[in-house]
């Protein structure tokens, strides 16, 4: 019988389709060598068979996972539910294609009322132990409780108030403490029961509410999205903790080994100090640039480069990393295929050749002829005068122009409706993929490059712009303030995903050139190809067009199209109407001539 679980020293990494991408990257780390927390993966296999029991774990899932536990007990040397030495755990998605932000995470799992105290004296602080905890019931509460996201905001947000803090890392612990206290009160109050102190039975709930996440809404509109079956399931990483919010020597990042907007050959990336990593990837705050960690911690960084360098030449493939470091240790939390923008798939794919990691052959698979498209689109007109009212991260290329919208639904139905629109939000959630599909661009006041809006638009080839804290966003009257300038619902903007710039009303666009790396990939595709391009071009400028891209033919020449050029159709209305031959012949004459130089042009 095929086994429930792998641990990450025996789990094959080439294998996704059981272990998920999640899995498979942390066998491979784990296997390579690489800092990884120990732990173990619960293949698909497992999720499949609970959508087959319409939502139940299979018999003898957690008779497995009890026995895993006790593995990881043995390797952490922690007790799981030990008072004095608690082993806590991560609970993580992990599909076989990768879906960022679809599924759901429980960070933090084991803390209840005692052992949060044997946290709090094994690292000398009090504040931190209370802060994961209260993190854990908020993730918990809803991922697994059902309970809405904003009931625990709203409860943090007022005790900022009440001591006067602007920011999270300003309250103490008793303001932590108070903040358990009233999320427990505030689970009471909406399930009726008791935050549950049991650490398998948080396991257990955790585990069965990860794999139901996979057809969740956001999950389903992904995958309609991108074509991907919805068969396939979730696998679940049961992963011991590291914390990034130990203090300042602490923290979590997300890097890439290359620019995925640009496709430059460097380690591109966000790093947050004393945070944990939904922190950097929910663009709840706006990151540091990877560089700060190099300023601070040149060593951490140099092994944060080795091992970015180490991955890529293993996948030869532009990897997409996340890690923690924990009082100054380095670990590794995942490993994946980077999103990337066309621009950048074009770079990768033909510098990768270059460096003798993959063959051409290879290189000319790799981009998708929909990321070409991409490439041909316009952009904003250098020359032109507009009016840039803010400026963000430039987080995804391309110029994108529409109505300003401030909720997901709202972008969907206008959409639907054949509205271009901008998605404007504080900070996008996974929940808002079905709405950044739907517009032609997006604007944050928070969050970074390595953010949820960040790595979504980049894969959907939407501009973003993000962290523009100017933006002062009012979601009850739906309306954005910067600068002076109050922008409505409705208002035109332009965003500027390649400068990071915010524009006010419609901008003029151009033809953009194409770089000597696509010139060389289409070259590449010449060589290998087993079919001809024939283009459709009705007038001279498209066949131009057509044959400086790479077309050998014309396959279609529409010559009516011919006279709907300027001046054209009140020739043809001329002749259509003409009572006599006489009267038919000199517009028709006239158009000859024109159809002539047009044929001539086309086939020149």
């Amino acid at each position: 019988m095929a086994k429930n679980l792998y641990f990450y020293s025996e789990g094959d990494g080439k294998n996704k389709m059981l272990l998920g991408g999640k899995g498979a990257g942390l066998c491979t780390m784990t296997q390579l060598g690489l800092p990884v927390p120990p732990g173990f993966v619960i293949t698909t296999e497992v999720c499949k068979r609970y959508y087959d029991a319409d939502g139940k774990l299979p018999d003898g899932l957690m008779d497995d996972v009890k026995e895993a536990m006790r593995k990881l007990e043995k390797l952490t040397d922690k007790g799981f539910g030990d008072p004095k030495n608690p082993l806590l755990v991560s609970i993580r998605s992990g599909s076989m294609l990768s879906m960022p932000g679809m599924m759901d995470t429980v960070l933090n799992l084991g803390l209840n009322d005692e052992t949060v105290k044997g946290l709090a004296r094994l690292t000398g602080d009090e504040r931190f132990a209370s802060d994961a905890y209260r993190r854990f019931i908020q993730m918990y509460g809803k991922i697994v409780l059902g309970i809405d996201a904003k009931k625990f905001e709203d409860v943090f947000e007022k005790q900022k108030e009440e001591v006067g803090a602007k920011l999270d890392t300003e309250l103490k612990t008793e303001d932590m403490k108070k903040i358990v206290d009233k999320f427990k009160q505030l689970v009471k109050k909406e399930t009726g029961g008791d935050f549950p102190s049991n650490p398998l039975q948080q396991l257990r709930l955790a585990i069965n509410a990860v794999f139901g996440s996979w057809n969740n809404k956001r999950a389903i509109e992904y995958r309609n999205y991108y074509k991907i079956p919805h068969g396939l399931g979730t696998a679940v990483n049961v992963i011991t903790m590291v914390f990034g919010n130990m203090g300042t020597d602490s923290g979590t990042g997300v890097a890439f080994t290359r620019d995925p907007g640009t496709g430059e050959r460097k380690l591109y990336g966000e790093f947050l100090f004393n945070a944990q990593g939904e922190d950097v990837v929910a663009g709840i705050r706006t990151p540091l640039k990877i560089e700060e960690l190099k300023q601070k911690y040149p060593d951490l960084y140099k092994q944060l480069l080795d091992i970015a360098e180490k991955l890529e030449r293993h996948y030869r493939e532009m990897q997409d990393i996340e890690f923690t470091v924990e009082r100054g240790k380095l670990y590794m939390l995942q490993t994946r295929s980077g999103k990337r923008t066309a621009q950048a798939a074009v770079r990768i794919a033909v510098e990768m050749v270059r460096e003798g990691l993959i063959t051409e052959q290879e290189a000319v698979l790799r981009v998708e002829p929909k990321q070409v498209e991409q490439l041909l689109h316009k952009q904003v007109d250098p020359k032109a005068k507009v009016k840039v009212i803010a400026k963000g991260l430039n987080a995804s290329p391309g110029a994108a122009m529409g109505k300003v919208v401030f909720e997901a639904e709202k972008a969907k139905e206008l959409w639907e409706a054949g509205e271009k629109v901008i998605l404007v939000r504080p900070e996008t959630n996974p929940d808002d993929v079905g709405g950044i599909i739907a517009s032609q661009g997006v604007l944050t006041s928070r969050g970074g490059a390595t953010s949820h809006a960040s790595v979504v638009a980049r894969g959907l080839g939407k501009p973003a712009v993000v962290g523009c804290e100017s933006l002062k966003i009012d979601l009850e009257q739906k309306t954005f303030t910067v600068n002076g300038a109050t922008v409505k619902e409705g208002d035109i903007l332009t965003v500027n995903g390649t400068t990071g710039e915010v524009i006010l009303g419609e901008v003029p666009l151009i033809e953009p050139e194409m770089s000597e790396w696509l010139k060389q990939l289409l070259t590449w595709a010449d060589r290998f190809k087993r079919l001809q391009n024939w283009a459709n071009a009705d007038c001279p400028g498209d066949a131009k067009l057509a044959r400086e891209l790479g077309a050998t033919g014309i396959g279609l020449c529409r010559t009516e199209h011919m006279f709907f050029e300027e001046g054209r159709l009140p020739l043809v209305r001329q002749m259509i109407l003409g009572e006599t031959m006489e009267e038919r012949k000199k517009p028709l004459e006239k158009l000859l001539k024109f159809q002539r130089e047009d044929f001539k042009g086309i086939l020149g």
